[in-house]
């Protein structure tokens, strides 16, 4: 009997964006597998007010598209899905927030703020590209041993890209010694993606994967997140296995 996975897509679809088009995509071709079913819903950001509007998904996509409707529920969701265990991607927007997310309740940075929906904040963990991004390719560095990397099965991927924020490299210090660690860079050094090390899968990357799916090619994260909802299915049904605490 296969393996039932619902994903929950967080973010404000609009059929006109791209990226909006492909991740159902890339999540239909992740679910070819004969051992899996895979569906999935858009979960609209000013839907989310507490965990109970999301229990009922396997994994979580946070997608982009920021500013959202409601950062808070992408904020919600990002802290539900890193608190729980619960598989995690976000891309570009997804990226953004899992880092402010991470900065304002782990780092203590409570006043952390992205600069395109707090132009005026004191702390900005998310600050406009000296170089815009938006319709931009480039080769990604992995790091090796990382999800991405195993994902990938390479250490180098040439991915796109659709934004005008980023990493601020100025607070980038700040993670060190943390469970959020940087494992993609691009060829100058600018951070493209972060994981967490104690959690299950929480990878977010500012680069967008699923488009890879809108010039026919495989999106490797798509099929990851959606293996990762498996295996944590079948440990959940497994009463050996110690269920997963936040580190």
């Amino acid at each position: 009997m296969p393996c039932n996975i619902k994903i929950g897509i967080v973010g404000d679809q609009n059929a006109a964006t791209p990226a909006h088009v492909s991740i159902p995509l890339a999540l239909a071709q992740a679910g070819l597998s004969p051992d899996l079913f895979v569906s999935w819903e858009w979960v609209p950001t000013h839907f989310i007010a507490t965990s109970d509007d999301l229990v009922q998904y396997d994994a979580i996509w946070c997608a982009s598209g920021s500013p959202y409707r409601s950062p808070a529920g992408a904020l919600a969701a990002i802290r539900f899905a890193r608190e729980s265990g619960l598989p995690f991607l976000g891309t570009c927007g997804g990226f953004q927030h899992a880092v402010l997310e991470y900065a304002r309740n782990v780092l203590g940075m409570a006043d952390a703020a992205h600069a395109e929906d707090s132009p005026d904040a004191a702390l900005h963990v998310i600050t406009p590209l000296g170089c815009s991004l938006v319709g931009r390719t480039g080769d990604v560095f992995l790091t090796d041993g990382s999800l991405l990397a195993k994902a990938y099965g390479a250490l180098t991927s040439h991915e796109a890209y659709h934004c005008n924020y980023g990493f601020n490299a100025e607070v980038e210090a700040a993670l060190d010694g943390s469970d959020m660690h940087v494992t993609a860079r691009d060829a100058d050094g600018a951070v493209r993606a972060v994981e967490l090390r104690s959690h299950p899968f929480f990878v977010a990357t500012l680069f967008q994967p699923e488009r890879a799916l809108l010039q026919s090619h495989p999106c490797p994260l798509a099929d990851a997140l959606v293996q990762a909802a498996a295996d944590r299915k079948l440990v959940a049904n497994s009463p050996s296995d110690p269920p997963f605490r936040d580190r």
